[in-house]
């Protein structure tokens, strides 16, 4: 049975994210050549673990497993939900999840560390849109700031330090000819941000969705959408294992990656049903699910926005080598 995830877990799970644990999750399956096909030929899947957030993001897996995507492909899915993403990589390490699912950022800092990650499959991405995306920086209207160059020495709420929200923050701020090394950075959990904005402990907030629903609804207003405003076609997260799974299990990997694919096109294809199993693995109020951003399920990587954000992940100085985009991809 599925877990319904209280909106405050909604938030602690985002903390590296999108931006890994509990148990939790469904069973599903999806096909493909070698032993998951030999296993849906016999009547038999093949069981794996997949450790995800319990956020807007990962709604493609939710949705693939419950349309009975996975277990087309002989899998016999297992979701397990971690409490923040930074957990997920180094249990697909360790063997504890076959998969994972992550925010590139935290992909390209893994790497960078020696973690030896392959990514399979898109996870979410920017709608491309500035004026309606899936996060955004956000500021009281009364504070002096318009734009992202008046974020320039004042203090901004992120959700993790050193992470895709720090780093594509800078990139908005240096675009518009802002300094970005003087922006100060502090961690607050999303829920927190609201209060935080309003009562004057921060200056402005980066937030993602659905909390950039809750907090515009309350007064603050949209300065800008970062991630948009860094690539309209900017990826934000993957579904990956490890370099020695994909090579000593090719036909496990193509089995969960062709299944992913197919999710992530019925997502896109079905954004009523995506935003819908939401309900089934958050309690996110029923007003504001209807009223967020979704993001976009792409079912393939764009490899120039990928490689902006590792561009920008080098920059300013989260990894400290140069990211090999081609051999993280498909």
């Amino acid at each position: 049975m599925r877990r319904r995830i209280p909106l405050a877990m909604v938030a602690a799970a985002a903390l590296t994210a999108a931006c890994g644990g509990g148990n939790g999750g469904d069973a599903a399956t999806g096909g493909a050549d070698g032993a998951a096909t030999d296993a849906v030929e016999d009547g038999e899947l093949t069981p794996i673990t997949v450790g995800v957030l319990p956020i807007v993001d990962t709604a493609a897996i939710w949705l693939g497993v419950d349309q009975g995507i996975f277990e087309e492909h002989g899998l016999d899915v297992t979701l397990e939900v971690a409490q923040g993403g930074a957990a997920i990589a180094p249990a697909v390490v360790s063997g504890d999840y076959q998969f994972g699912f992550s925010n590139l950022v935290s992909l390209f800092v893994a790497g960078d560390q020696g973690l030896p990650l392959q990514l399979l499959a898109p996870g979410n991405a920017s709608t491309g849109d500035a004026a309606a995306d899936i996060g955004g920086i956000v500021a009281l209207p009364d504070s002096g700031i318009t734009g992202p160059a008046d974020l320039a020495g004042k203090t901004v709420a992120v959700n993790t330090l050193a992470n895709i929200g720090e780093v594509t923050v800078k990139n908005v701020v240096e675009q518009a000819g802002g300094d970005p090394d003087s922006v100060q950075f502090t961690e607050l959990g999303f829920p927190d941000m609201p209060a935080a904005v309003a009562g004057g402990q921060v200056d402005a907030a980066w937030i993602l969705e659905p909390f950039l629903t809750v907090t515009k609804n309350q007064g603050a207003q949209l300065i800008s959408s970062n991630f948009a405003e860094t690539d309209p076609d900017l990826i934000i997260a993957g579904y990956f294992t490890t370099a020695q799974n994909a090579q000593q299990e090719p036909e496990l990997t193509e089995a969960f990656t062709a299944a992913m694919t197919e999710s992530l096109e019925y997502a896109e294809a079905n954004p009523d049903e995506a935003r819908a199993i939401l309900s089934t693995y958050t309690e996110i109020p029923a007003e504001v699910q209807e009223a967020m951003v979704m993001p976009r399920f792409p079912s393939e990587f764009d490899t120039d926005a990928v490689q902006v954000l590792a561009d920008l992940t080098l920059k300013y100085g989260l990894v400290e080598n140069e990211i090999d985009v081609e051999a993280l991809l498909p």
